[in-house]
């Protein structure tokens, strides 16, 4: 139980964690059932940081909130839509060549300019969510959008044969992945009530949009396309929360 979990949070987060030994890849793939409770302690950890900030200007608050959330998942997520951006905008409908420049690891212009539209929306849905002060919607962010990642495994086929992804998915535990995704449901209804049931059904939303185009361009996921899902989701239940306050 506890190697998966100190594997999801290596992967996850920048948390030094230290283990005995590599994760093989049946590892890896038991992992993914523990990423919606590394999602909570992210938002565990960004309420946390929120509430010690609550005595000084909500911007720089917002700001700084927005820095802890993407220092401590040092990027990851950031990183895959960079890569989905430019892939989208630079393969124009082309399979191959999309599949292609995903692979490059540098971002152009596309992903830079995707990176700091997401970072605007975040930060300005969160200095409203500082405003309002209801600090619960940090903590569902981070779990909503790691348990979409779940939910994005379990039905759509990954388009790599090598890496990081492929062995996910063809280790996934799909049992234990499916009992993970309604435990996390069950939790975001509990902590938000009706509101949640409105958080979940824009998630549902945005997901069946991205998870359909990218079945159109390139018949299934990469790991970027996954980066780009967790950061997406996040921003849309920001936004979603404060609509609906």
């Amino acid at each position: 139980m506890i190697r998966p979990l100190l594997i999801a949070l290596q992967f996850l987060t920048s948390v030094p964690v230290r283990m005995a030994s590599e994760p093989d890849e049946t590892g890896i793939a038991r992992s993914l059932g523990y990423y919606p409770l590394v999602g909570l302690l992210i938002g565990i950890l960004l309420a946390a940081l929120a509430w010690v900030l609550s005595d000084i200007p909500v911007l720089l608050s917002a700001g700084l909130l927005l820095v802890a959330w993407v220092f401590v998942t040092g990027g990851l997520h950031l990183d895959g839509l960079a890569d989905s951006a430019d892939a989208w905008v630079g393969g124009l409908g082309d399979r191959e060549k999309t599949l292609a420049i995903m692979k490059d690891p540098y971002a152009g212009p596309a992903g830079v300019v995707g990176i700091v539209l997401l970072l605007l929306i975040k930060f300005a849905a969160l200095h409203a969510v500082l405003v309002a002060g209801d600090l619960t919607v940090l903590l569902l962010a981070p779990v909503l959008g790691r348990a979409v990642l779940l939910v994005l495994f379990l039905t759509t086929p990954y388009v790599r044969a090598n890496g990081l992804g492929a062995a996910m998915a063809a280790g996934l535990p799909r049992r234990a992945v499916i009992v993970v995704v309604v435990l996390s449901l069950a939790v975001v209804l509990f902590l938000a009530g009706i509101d949640g049931l409105w958080l979940v059904l824009a998630v549902m939303l945005v997901f069946i949009v991205l998870r359909t185009g990218v079945m159109r361009r390139i018949g299934g996921i990469t790991g970027d396309v996954a980066g780009a899902l967790v950061e997406i989701t996040e921003a849309t239940i920001l936004v979603t929360a404060i609509l609906i306050d």
